[in-house]
């Protein structure tokens, strides 16, 4: 087989007491000053006089209802509730450096919507075929917020096909039924000689698709646009091997040779879980 693996490899105190303001009495009051006496006649025309003007004025001041202070009616916002991380067994805790690192800015993601997880992966890497099954079974268990996308290594020359014949089979609808065989078809029955657009073409019209326009679909806009996308993705995000793991945008999980590939799955799980809790991973 002339197909080079390309671009495959493992990389591998308790608070104060409140303190009582002292009570402050009030200053007793003074007796007021005795005012010189009014005649009979007078004091009661006055206090007549007087009557339906103190009733008048005391009926609003007894129908108004008593307003509470702005601040005791407003209510505080309730905090948004923060998932809790899942148990995790000390012996698979991923190793900041080793099984996943920081990248050193955000980057955009393939997608839009949940908690992306993208593989970076080539048809020719053996160990990408080897996580593929393993990958099909975790993906089935996935909660509704988890996204995972396929983005197919662009490092040039025959990896280059491969990433156009990937993308023309999403377009036309042959992505889901071709994609665990072709890893098959490159790395077990050897169907490939040279790798070229002409051939792939030929291999996924065997599935379903018409050669000429599959050729065609391969070489259009819309796919150049994918592939130019994929290969400032892993760019970005400084993949150097596949299978490679970005997690939203965030962190580039690595398979290690002491935990193999369920140690790399076990590690996207750990940091999806600190996405979906927002607390960073350390």
């Amino acid at each position: 087989m002339v197909l080079a693996l390309a671009a495959c490899g493992e990389k591998a105190a308790e608070p104060a007491p409140a303190v009582e303001a002292p009570a402050v009495e009030a200053p007793a009051a003074e007796a007021p000053a005795a005012e010189p006496a009014t005649p009979a006649d007078e004091t009661t025309e006055a206090a007549e006089d007087a009557a339906p003007a103190e009733a008048e004025a005391s009926e609003p001041e007894a129908a108004a209802p008593a307003e509470a202070p702005a601040a005791a009616t407003a209510e505080a916002p309730a905090p948004a509730p923060v998932a809790e991380l899942p148990p995790m067994d000390p012996a698979k805790a991923p190793r900041r450096g080793v099984d996943y690192e920081h990248l050193p800015e955000p980057q955009p993601t393939m997608g839009q919507g949940g908690i992306e997880v993208a593989e970076v992966f080539s048809y020719m890497c053996i160990h990408c075929a080897n996580l593929q099954p393993m990958l099909n079974t975790w993906k089935a268990g996935l909660p509704s917020d988890v996204r995972v996308v396929y983005v197919p290594g662009v490092f040039g020359g025959v990896s280059d096909d491969f990433a156009r014949g990937f993308y023309a089979a999403e377009a036309v609808g042959l992505l889901d039924k071709t994609h665990d065989d072709l890893f098959k078809a490159v790395l077990i029955e050897r169907k490939f000689q040279t790798g070229s657009a002409e051939e792939i073409a030929g291999w996924y019209a065997t599935h379903g698709a018409d050669r000429s326009a599959f050729l065609s679909t391969m070489q259009s806009f819309a796919v150049t646009t994918k592939i130019n996308r994929a290969r400032q993705f892993a760019l970005r995000a400084g993949v150097d091997s596949t299978p490679t793991i970005i997690v939203a945008g965030k962190y580039k999980v690595n398979v290690t040779g002491d935990r193999g590939m369920e140690g790399l799955l076990d590690t996207v799980d750990w940091i999806v879980a600190h996405e979906r809790a927002g607390k960073p991973m350390p």
